[in-house]
């Protein structure tokens, strides 16, 4: 069983930061890509931010400039920070990771956080 369990989100002012945090637990033998995406009301779930195993960090061009994903490979974390975070922010982000569990085999396999509210607002 693999669980992903988001913390960090909230409400902030415009101009304001927030630091998301995604841990993985469970039966994990690997875990590939990671990475951030977000649903605003009324709108598709999008991509903000996702990072290879080696680190390599790819962003949507809205958040470019702005926030800086990364990950800790040790304690299975994949990190969000958000600064000079704008109204268009406001979503509920979901984290996002390909892992390989006992089950797996060779393959890997998404799993999803429960999404954690992130309201810019002032």
């Amino acid at each position: 069983q693999v669980q992903l369990v988001e913390s960090g989100g909230g409400l902030v002012q415009p101009g304001g930061s927030l630091r998301l945090s995604c841990a993985a637990s469970g039966s994990i033998f690997g875990i590939n890509d990671m990475g951030w995406y977000r649903q605003a009301p009324g709108k598709q779930r999008e991509l903000v931010a996702g990072v290879s195993l080696g680190g390599s960090p790819n962003y949507v061009d809205s958040v470019k400039g702005r926030f800086t994903i990364s990950r800790d490979n040790v304690k299975n974390t994949v990190y969000l920070q958000m600064n000079s975070l704008k109204p268009e922010d406001t979503a509920v982000y979901y984290c996002n990771a390909h892992i390989k569990t006992p089950s797996s085999g060779a393959y890997f396999y998404a799993y999803w956080g429960q999404g954690i509210q992130v309201t810019v607002s002032s």
